[in-house]
């Protein structure tokens, strides 16, 4: 996930936070109770995140960020258990693929309401899948419809500078089940039909919203996107109010949610984007949980009392090398330069959590298909200046990107990163041309291609090796500017085999060949921590990072 996946109150003013900080706190005092009735129904559970979502339409979605907000109001039609990576039932129950692999039948759950009222059926999930096929204009866009081309392909009628084939075929229903037919099999099902950016919306949502447009790839989100009360899901929780000023979003529970209801009646999140002050609100008694423990937190917040689950490892962080951009980097020797000057294990050392390890793919040891016999590149910075010395590049100047306003569960202070790796860079011959942006910036000029070099990473979306490599390499995409038909062909064969084992197999070949040909450096995986309050009775953490809300609850005193 662009990879994807805050808080409220205020009891003190907080020792270094900025002042406006505080004041939003401060000003929700009022709010928390102080009576002797269940905390669980009184007082909102507030949840500290490191950035603002982006959009209330899950479909346009792909931090996760925004998916730790969607994920609790809209339903999929197939879940991951509670802190695991097995796929189950979701909004279907059942769920059966015929042989060759395109036709995918789900049978829908009895009695699942939308928010607004409407019933579940097959219909409404269709009009959810013909929505996203139809897509026009700008809505084409990765920007905005970035898993659906990389999950369903292209649309029913491609613009012009759309290239990707059409993989969707139909959505069909019989009251209470759902025939979903594709034109090939792949690697990402049924895996797909669990992603929190497929949540189903009711069809009352979507009358509402069915003639908004957007002009261009560069156009902010709709505005229904930004407000509460527009689009309805099934899930545990309803969205109540979405704060920009203040930087929270409030969810309410669902009663008539058809699962276990939610033990808390209140859910907020709050946008707390320095780590520090992530960290004095939770020891302030302001917030009740944050994600992204910095790792030099975490014994110190469980001495004090707190509770820190650190979640298995199923994420890389690389450094992309943008062959477009930068014509030099065409040029392998160049790149493997780049590898050999960079100080990976540095980095896992001084910035990531414990457990955290260099990276030697474009996936963690944890997924089947990674390779023990990739080519590695160990650090070695003489080499690495007498190889860019020899290529004629000494003094060359590139831009390195870096986000600005956030953090990622596989990429932990950013800037440390960053500097680390510009520090190794330049030690060798180059010079770099900061380019710090806000992660708003920072995807669509990723995406684009306007960075020679930038930090990215992924979390799996679900437990499929492609879904790692394929997201990245199984076509020409501006975000790497480059072509291989060798690697392109290997991930489209790998796409359509359907025996696990044979897949991992050829997963494990294709490791290899993007490895000698080397189209960024993987820099590392890490388990990423969060911390709750001492009397809060945490959900299961995933090494999806999708967290379950609807399970967190206050202890009982």
């Amino acid at each position: 996930m662009l990879q994807s996946r805050v808080t409220r109150l205020g009891r003190t003013a907080l020792i270094g936070i900025a002042g406006a900080l505080a004041v939003s706190l401060a000003g929700c005092e009022s709010e928390r109770d102080t009576g002797d009735g269940d905390r669980n129904e009184t007082e909102p559970f507030v949840f500290g995140v490191p950035t603002d979502a982006r959009t209330l339409d899950p479909i346009f979605t792909t931090d996760g960020e925004t998916f730790r907000v969607t994920r609790q109001i809209y339903d999929t039609l197939l879940d991951h258990e509670p802190g695991g990576k097995e796929i189950v039932g979701g909004l279907a129950e059942d769920w059966e693929s015929s042989d060759d692999g395109l036709e995918w039948t789900f049978q829908l759950r009895e009695g699942v309401t939308f928010h607004d009222g409407e019933e579940l059926d097959g219909e409404a999930v269709c009009a959810n899948f013909e929505r996203w096929h139809n897509f026009e204009g700008a809505y084409q866009d990765t920007n905005f419809t970035y898993y659906w081309q990389n999950m369903f392909g292209g649309f029913a009628e491609n613009e012009e500078d759309v290239d990707t084939e059409e993989k969707f075929r139909s959505c069909t229903a019989d009251g209470l089940t759902v025939t979903i037919e594709v034109a090939e099999p792949s690697a990402n099902y049924p895996g797909a039909f669990s992603m929190a950016t497929f949540g189903i919306v009711s069809p009352g949502s979507l009358e509402q919203i069915e003639d908004d447009e957007i002009t261009s790839a560069d156009s902010a989100f709709p505005d229904y996107t930004q407000e509460a009360g527009v689009l309805a899901g099934t899930g545990p929780f309803k969205i109540s109010e979405w704060d920009h000023g203040s930087q929270e979003i409030t969810l309410e529970r669902f009663d008539d949610y058809w699962g276990d209801n939610a033990k808390v009646k209140t859910l907020i999140f709050k946008t707390i984007s320095e780590e520090t002050a992530r960290r004095q609100a939770l020891e302030a008694g302001d917030i009740h949980g944050y994600d992204l423990a910095a790792p030099g937190d975490v014994e110190p917040l469980k001495e004090n009392g707190f509770q820190v689950p650190t979640r298995d490892v199923f994420n890389i962080l690389y450094l992309a090398f943008q062959q477009e951009t930068t014509p030099e980097f065409a040029d392998l020797e160049v790149r493997q330069a780049m590898a050999h000057a960079v100080d990976r294990q540095r980095i896992v050392d001084t910035i990531l959590p414990e457990g955290g390890e260099v990276a030697s793919q474009f996936m963690p040891p944890t997924v089947d298909g990674w390779s023990e016999d990739v080519t590695t590149y160990d650090y070695d910075p003489e080499l690495a200046e007498e190889m860019i010395a020899d290529a004629g590049v000494d003094g060359l100047t590139v831009d390195f990107c870096y986000v600005t306003d956030t953090s990622r569960p596989y990429m932990p202070a950013v800037r440390d990163i960053f500097e680390i790796i510009s520090s190794d860079l330049e030690e060798v011959g180059l010079s770099i041309d900061p380019k710090p942006m806000e992660w708003d910036q920072y995807i669509p000029a990723t995406n684009s291609g306007k960075c020679s070099l930038y930090l990215l990473g992924w979390t799996g979306d679900f437990n499929e090796g492609y879904n790692f490599l394929g997201t990245w390499f199984d076509r020409p995409s501006d975000e790497w500017g480059f072509e291989n038909e060798e690697i392109f062909d290997l991930l489209s064969e790998i796409d359509r085999t359907p025996d696990p084992d044979e897949r991992a197999a050829k997963l494990a070949e294709a490791n290899e060949v993007i490895m000698d040909f080397l189209p960024g450096l993987p820099i590392s995986s890490s388990p990423p921590a969060i911390a709750f309050a001492p009397d809060v009775e945490p959900m299961d953490v995933s090494p999806l990072t999708q967290e379950v809300f609807a399970d967190v609850s206050f202890a009982e005193e």
